[in-house]
């Protein structure tokens, strides 16, 4: 069985071409600031923890179905503001 004929390296750039021209025309000013999110770089950090309060944070994120680190820092921003 004969693969088929690929397409000339001529003609695919042309298509490519034809898309980038076309995104170009197009205005998309309006729809850029809808669609953008704000991202806030978290900052790593490190922190040592006893083994007993991993466990005990692990059992409570499986309870949520998250991870220790990712319940940790749920207890951290709940209780942030008592202190």
């Amino acid at each position: 069985m004969k693969k088929p004929a690929a397409k000339p390296k001529t003609a695919r750039r042309r298509v490519a071409d034809r898309q980038v021209a076309e995104f170009q025309r197009r205005d998309l000013g309006s729809d850029i600031p809808a669609t953008a999110r704000v991202l806030r770089r978290a900052r790593p950090t490190s922190i040592v923890l006893e083994p007993d309060l991993v466990d005990r944070l692990r059992v409570l994120g499986a309870k949520r179905g998250l991870g220790y680190q990712t319940m940790l820092k749920v207890i951290v921003r709940e209780h942030l503001d008592e202190y």
